[in-house]
């Protein structure tokens, strides 16, 4: 530290007031407190200021031992002695029966017969069991068909046909008139054993209806147990069951168990709508709670593109729920990695616990009866390390945060009406402090932005997929240094004749100003998150009040600087927390959001949001600290050795370690394509490997190891062809616009697809009404493209209105379970009034494409060529499709 050990006068301005160095030659004692400027405006007395190693140590020591409580509070997925009403150990024997069967495609054998056929099989052996006790138990399989449109993916209309429910109603003998839904998936991706998406959650599903069913007091109401087979297909089951099975007008409220990463807590990331009883009932109920309302918000959102069948059961069944997923270990969620063994008994433990306590809670609970009693009004919902949930009515939320944001203006209004601060010098200098610190904040974006683009023109970019430091100690290290440098320049060069003691209260001043308008304006637009910024702001205010008396008469005393970071511990804690799971989300999603977004800009980005939001209340340290030098050369030091590593390719992206795998997303289809004119003619038809990268290297790190893989048989998007006449599965192709075709011989499936016209007439309203038939495999999508002036008017699917068109095309996403009849659809179209002659001839462009994702069909000779050669630390996830296009 810095300091005058004795209570003494300030020499005249221009005196020398520096002390020699003490007995020990460690530090220098200045008793004017870095002040060089007007006489008038001396101290009476010197106080302690910060010593650049010691301010950047506390604050090191602080920010790790705050991110090793996080990872520790993570790593304890079980508090406490498991009771013994759950059995982890008969759950992961459920999951590893489940997965052992291996991919469960919708309309597959594993999927349809092998693992339905192991649930009832399960399910007969507890009814068995418990056919003595107090509870009775029906098994109901539904095989429902229906259509349905949705927002997701930019939006299209689903279609499904005979796709599989195994539904089971547990209930008193006596009956139940109100039921619990519980909700799992079985079904998977193509080439995924979906060991965490999702049959974990169904293992442990089959556990906590073993115990209910087991329980000797009676319930008061029912629960119906749903393994759904087709949540992959864009939550198509879910819809079946909520929209046609009889039971689902009896259901009150539902918990769904999903995942989004492999392992680890399960969170609740989202609730309601409304319902606040449901949250009360997870606080009280669960055994290890894991929740956040940031996170439901964020999800609801929209920025993050994934989707649960808790939206199903929210919009098309307008019941409450509680969405819970395994967000941990993302990297390797929908591939072949997302085994049975990288599940950890004790994380099925932890959620057994939980879904078997909520669940008791909620059959037993008076307000299942008339839940709608209790609808209104949401819930603040947090919880601290994993320990402790808080929870609170949003309304008493408003009040607190209006309170604390009172307590913070009346803070500052009577520091501004000081007899010191006449004339209103404070508000001045306030408002121009709170200028310098959002000024820092667009310099450091800027700069920091500036190194994501050179690391991406570089060819580097998301280097630290498989090495997260490294990027915090690139981006890091340069928005750190960048923030500090701003500052420092504003503390030598413009605040030359003030105070750094005034300085430093001056600066947590507008820390706390900021949070204050970030929690006002949280408040205002009814968002439970502004909790955070209220205890950003509570926090620091009562830790600043209770040892005003400390830094008034000694300045940045070690006493004071402890006991200051100490007041700060509790919302920093939280707060790292929450950046720990915006790390865990985002950072996966890279390496699946397509080719278009630049992963450097959204890390930097995060990281630098990071920085700014952690250095709020230390910006109070940087001017109480005499120099930043050495700390400044340090942060430079550790930014350019980090951009020299980066820039000679020391860290590659991807890794195929058995303990930790990163690999890279890729999409292979061996198809083959047919276009057809106006007279059905055949007048283009080629096949080829179509390839698409999933994040936005593309192919670079692959072409060295197959080297006709380049950018010379990069595709171009035909305009006049649906979807640019290449067999999307989904409407993604605007976040995957670079893929690549490697010419190859024709695909021949056994069960080729069936395209006919049935019939075209025109209406007496002026429209021509088309009606088609389509037999062929699982999966398949219809692409419609009215050419310009024509629209579609009605049709077939959903409500009878064409929803969601998509520049101009819809989509039409279509897969079937077993023994499903010849699909069949139609649309009415409205011709154009002054047909575009520049234009595709006829008035619409119609395609088909087929997807082979299991049996003797999926494969190839060119597929299983083509994989041996992929890197190890690639998942190239293949199969085989057709793409047929007519002209009408």
């Amino acid at each position: 530290m810095e300091s005058d050990t004795t209570v003494r006068r300030i020499k005249q301005f221009g005196a020398q007031n520096c002390l020699a160095e003490d007995n020990n030659g460690s530090r220098d004692r200045c008793g004017n407190n870095g002040y060089s400027g007007d006489p008038k405006r001396k101290p009476e007395v010197s106080l302690y200021l910060l010593r650049e190693g010691l301010a950047a140590s506390l604050a090191s020591v602080f920010i790790l031992v705050l991110w090793a409580l996080v990872h520790l509070s993570l790593q304890q997925l079980v508090i406490g002695k498991p009771t013994g009403e759950f059995n982890a150990v008969r759950a992961r024997r459920h999951l590893e029966q489940i997965t052992s069967v291996g991919p469960r495609p919708v309309g597959s054998p594993e999927n349809e017969v092998l693992t339905v056929d192991y649930l009832l099989e399960q399910i007969e052996n507890i009814r068995v069991e418990t056919a003595a006790g107090a509870h009775q138990l029906t098994v109901d399989v539904q095989r429902p068909t229906g259509s349905f449109s949705i927002d997701f993916l930019g939006g299209f209309t689903s279609f499904y046909d005979r796709v599989t429910n195994v539904a089971v109603r547990l209930e008193p003998k006596g009956g139940a008139q109100h039921l619990m839904l519980a909700n799992c998936h079985f079904d998977t991706v193509a080439n995924s054993p979906g060991a965490s998406d999702d049959a974990v959650s169904c293992a442990v599903m089959l556990e906590v209806l073993h115990s209910l069913a087991n329980q000797s007091t009676p319930l008061r109401h029912g629960v119906i147990f749903l393994f759904n087979g087709a949540e992959e297909n864009i939550l198509q089951a879910s819809h079946g069951f909520i929209t046609q099975h009889p039971w689902a007008k009896q259901v009150r409220a539902f918990i769904n168990l999903e995942a989004a990463g492999v392992g680890g807590k399960e969170v609740v990331f989202q609730t309601g709508p409304e319902n606040p009883w449901l949250v009360q009932a997870y606080v009280h109920a669960a055994k290890h709670p894991f929740a956040s309302v940031v996170g439901q918000e964020v999800f609801q959102s929209g920025i993050i593109p994934s989707d649960t069948d808790f939206r199903i059961y929210r919009d098309f069944g307008n019941i409450p729920g509680i969405d819970l997923a395994f967000i941990e270990n993302g990297f390797i969620y929908h591939t072949k990695y997302d085994t049975a063994d990288r599940i950890l008994t004790d994380s099925i433990q932890r959620a057994g616990d939980n879904i078997l306590a909520v669940l008791k809670y909620l059959v037993m609970s008076e307000k299942l009866a008339d839940s709608s009693e209790y609808r209104h009004g949401n819930m603040v919902f947090f919880d601290l390390l994993g320990v402790v949930v808080v929870a609170y009515p949003a309304r008493v939320g408003t009040i607190l945060n209006y309170m604390v944001a009172t307590a913070t203006f009346l803070y500052l209004a009577k520091k501004a009406s000081l007899p010191g601060n006449g004339g209103g010098r404070y508000v001045r200098d306030l408002a121009f402090a709170t200028g310098v610190a959002v000024l820092s904040w667009f310099i450091t974006l800027l700069s920091v932005l500036i190194v994501a683009l050179l690391v991406t023109l570089l060819g580097r970019s998301m280097f630290w997929y498989n090495h997260f430091y490294a990027s915090i100690c690139l981006y890091g290290a340069a928005s750190t240094g960048k923030m500090i440098l701003v500052h420092t320049l504003a503390k030598n060069l413009y605040y030359g004749g003030v105070r750094l003691v005034e300085l430093g209260d001056l600066y947590f001043d507008v820390s706390l100003l900021l949070w204050c308008c970030s929690l006002v304006w949280l408040t205002q637009r009814g968002l439970c998150s502004a909790y955070v910024p209220m205890l950003m702001v509570a926090f620091p205010l009562a830790t600043k009040l209770l040892l005003a008396k400390e830094f008034k008469h000694r300045g940045a005393s070690v006493k004071y600087s402890v006991l200051y970071l100490f007041g700060l511990a509790l919302p920093y804690v939280h707060f790292m927390f929450l950046i720990w799971v915006v790390f865990e989300i985002f950072t996966p999603i890279m390496g699946r959001s397509g080719t278009e977004i630049p992963p450097e800009v959204v890390l930097a980005s995060l990281v630098t949001l990071t920085t700014i939001f952690l250095s709020s209340f230390f910006l109070h340290f940087i001017y109480l600290v005499r120099s930043t030098k050495r700390i400044l050369a340090g942060l430079g030091s550790v930014f350019i050795v980090m951009f020299l590593l980066v820039s000679c390719s020391f860290f590659f992206p991807y890794s195929s370690s058995p303990d930790s795998p990163r690999p890279k997303r890729v999409f292979l289809q061996h198809t083959t394509r047919t276009f057809h004119n106006l007279q059905g003619e055949v007048e283009n038809r080629d096949s080829g490997l179509w390839i698409n990268s999933f994040d936005y290297t593309g192919i670079q790190h692959v072409t060295p190891h197959i080297p006709e893989l380049n950018d010379s048989v990069r595709t171009h998007c035909r305009e006049d062809r649906p979807f640019c006449g290449y067999p999307w599965f989904l409407p993604v192709k605007f976040l995957s616009k670079k893929n690549w075709y490697l010419p190859a011989p024709e695909v021949s499936p056994s069960s080729p697809i069936e395209f006919s016209l049935l019939s075209k007439e025109e209406t007496s309203w002026g429209t021509i009404k088309m009606t088609f038939s389509v037999k062929g495999p699982s999966h398949m999508s219809l692409y419609l493209m009215p050419h310009r002036g024509a629209s579609l008017s009605t049709w077939s699917f959903g409500d009878g209105t064409p929803q969601f068109d998509l520049s101009g095309e819809y989509f039409v996403f279509y897969s079937h379970g077993l023994d499903a009849p010849t699909w069949t659809f139609w649309f009415e179209i409205q011709p154009p009034r002054d047909p575009d002659p520049s234009g595709p001839e006829g008035i619409i462009s119609v395609a088909i494409s087929s997807h082979y994702f299991f049996g003797e069909d999926q494969r190839t000779a060119q597929l299983e060529e083509i994989l041996r050669r992929f890197p190890m630390w690639a998942f190239p996830s293949s199969w085989v499709s057709t793409y047929d296009m007519y002209r009408y």
